[in-house]
């Protein structure tokens, strides 16, 4: 089983440049040991349960509270009960129809 999930969140009193704060939370994913890949506009994040991609987005909060004092975040959630690697999976069932796409 997998679930798969992709989020963005941003301290919303810090201006146009938040770097430095996402650039935390993205650390904190990859000690985290779960698949993820980061991108412009969100980090993708992998695990075996819902409760886990759930804890990667509680455990964000927790970083940026300290920080800021109005967070914003915007979660997707994809969970398959027989399936994993969903974020390889994903991606290839495209490239295999289309080719390589850029990363």
């Amino acid at each position: 089983m997998s679930a798969i999930m992709n989020f963005a969140i941003i301290p919303m009193d810090k201006g146009d440049h938040i770097g430095e704060y996402v650039s935390k939370v993205v650390d904190h994913i990859k000690k985290s040991g779960h698949d993820y890949q980061f991108t412009p506009m969100g980090t993708i994040v992998e695990a075996d349960t819902v409760a886990e991609v759930l804890k990667v987005v509680e455990d964000a909060y927790q970083i940026l509270d300290p920080i800021s004092d109005r967070v914003y975040c915007v979660v997707n959630l994809d969970y398959k009960k027989h399936k994993s690697s969903l974020i390889k999976s994903k991606t290839q069932s495209v490239e295999n129809r289309i080719g390589e796409v850029k990363k």
